[in-house]
């Protein structure tokens, strides 16, 4: 792959999005900022890719192409089947973010190669890879229409990591641990007719399927992980834990 046809400015600009991703992209080894290069759709072959469109002080695309590794630990993991997209997102705003305010769209997980062939057509599309020794471990690429005329807010030339501070990841849940997810509690259940449905009116009781004072139920991505009592912290709700839901556990 030749080098993109843009400034070298506007490149050290681009390894600063491709530095800023890294620093909050779930990855199980310890990357660091390759060579921006063209893009193309054989940047990496395997895992799969995120593109995010955005707009305001900048407009273009971003795609992130991640691992395997991670794709797999999203959807094994413990809690549940996690949103591969929804773990990537923060590095697709930091890259986008460098160029200025902007507001990314809600992203789209595709294959890898099709997302980079996409994003190849692009007028100096550029790809930075993310290695691991000489091994591509992910990829960043990036698409600006158009691109800023110098390299304002640009890092410098040299390689960069995630930190001398970042301790490294050991795969597994480990990269999912800055992962956010929604959290919701419940305090019980019950079924109805559309009948009944359609007669609920102001003022109208429901029976739900727990006792008064029975535990509610803390529920991660839809899966219950603990009980607890519902408390009043000041004027909102909260849940004191009182039992830990082991995996596997039968609801009751």
């Amino acid at each position: 792959m030749t080098a993109p046809t843009i400034t070298e400015p506007q490149l050290a600009l681009v390894r600063t999005a491709a530095a800023a991703a890294l620093a909050v992209l779930p990855t199980s080894r310890e990357l660091v900022v390759g060579a921006p290069v063209a893009a193309s759709a054989d940047a990496l072959s395997t895992g799969q890719a995120i593109t995010a469109k955005f707009s305001g002080a900048a407009t273009g695309e971003v795609v992130v192409v991640v691992g395997q590794d991670l794709a797999d630990a999203v959807k094994g993991s413990p809690l549940g089947e996690l949103d591969l997209t929804a773990a990537v997102r923060p590095a697709l705003e930091a890259a986008a973010r460098t160029f200025g305010p902007v507001v990314l769209d809600p992203g789209q997980l595709m294959e890898p190669g099709v997302a980079l062939s996409a994003i190849a057509t692009k007028d100096g599309a550029v790809a930075v890879p993310l290695l691991d020794g000489g091994e591509v471990g992910a990829v960043i690429a990036l698409a600006l229409s158009p691109w800023p005329t110098d390299g304002g807010g640009g890092g410098g030339g040299g390689v960069a990591t995630r930190g001398a501070a970042a301790p490294a990841l050991r795969g597994g849940l480990d990269m999912l641990h800055n992962v956010e997810m929604e959290v919701s509690a419940e305090l019980g259940r019950t079924r109805m007719s559309v009948r009944e449905l359609l007669t609920l009116n102001p003022g109208a009781i429901v029976e739900l399927d727990r006792a008064a004072g029975s535990p509610a139920d803390l529920l991660v991505n839809g899966r219950l992980i603990a009980k607890g009592e519902v408390v009043v912290i000041d004027e909102n709700f909260g849940i004191r834990i009182t039992e830990i839901v082991t995996p596997g556990s039968e609801r009751e």
